[in-house]
């Protein structure tokens, strides 16, 4: 694969999460969520379905606008009230791609720079070339979505965000809609994306993909993160109950 992105270098905050909460109506969703994402963090929450984790990812990148707390990023508490900027930073890859179906993969991946940042059509074109590539689609340029299966569709996606150029890429459950035997072609791009120093907070299912790519897991029921570590620690030793009962049936 294409080296896509400079290796991390020592760490430093990226993203910082303070005492979130997001309620719908009368339902909470999210309670006092606290964490930091590092730089070359690959870190991967899980927990059961319902548990807030892609409510969570949607505050991170203003889809949802938190009711308390505050998202500080790179240390700019103002970054994170202008949703338009702070896109341009954070990546979104989501569980059903959201591609234009109407738009071959080279356009797909063209749309944003030359709409967001500006960038001429051949500059544009050119760096797209490049992380399609990255993911193994460069033989799809003129394609278009229907013609592909999911997770050359995710690929895609992928890509798509790699041309924003984020600082951090956000992954909402990037496999659930795939085929079972499309899943390990999207893992092993997101593996080499993780080992290229891409900083990735990553909802997930696969616990193998948390086990060996992440070096933060981050366990998550009922709105609040109930443990996180080391893989190690929360696959080896968990230290709550909670945490223990899902690994158990996982």
């Amino acid at each position: 694969m294409t080296d896509i992105t400079a290796p991390a270098t020592a760490s430093q905050p990226v993203l910082c999460v303070q005492h979130l909460g997001k309620t719908f109506g009368e339902h909470t969703v999210l309670k006092d969520i606290d964490f930091t994402v590092n730089k070359g963090d690959v870190i991967c929450i899980i927990g059961p379905s319902g548990s807030g984790k892609s409510t969570l990812l949607r505050c991170v990148n203003l889809f949802e606008r938190p009711t308390s707390g505050k998202i500080v990023f790179c240390g700019d508490d103002n970054a994170c009230q202008n949703p338009r900027l702070l896109r341009q930073r954070v990546g979104m890859v989501f569980q059903n791609f959201n591609l234009f179906n109407n738009l071959n993969v080279l356009h797909n991946c063209t749309l944003g720079p030359r709409k967001v940042l500006k960038m001429g059509k051949t500059e544009a074109e050119t760096l797209a070339k490049k992380y399609l590539a990255a993911v193994g689609m460069d033989s799809y340029l003129n394609a278009k979505p229907k013609q592909l299966s999911g997770g050359q569709k995710q690929r895609v996606a992928i890509a798509r965000a790699l041309c924003m150029g984020p600082q951090v890429l956000l992954f909402d459950e990037p496999t659930s809609a795939l085929d079972p035997e499309m899943v390990g072609e999207v893992l092993s791009v997101m593996s080499d994306l993780a080992q290229q120093g891409l900083t990735m907070l990553v909802v997930t299912h696969e616990m193998n993909f948390a086990r060996n790519v992440a070096n933060r897991v981050i366990f998550m029921d009922d709105g609040v993160i109930v443990e996180q570590g080391t893989p190690q620690q929360i696959f080896d030793a968990p230290q709550q109950q909670r945490t223990k009962d899902f690994l158990s049936r996982s």
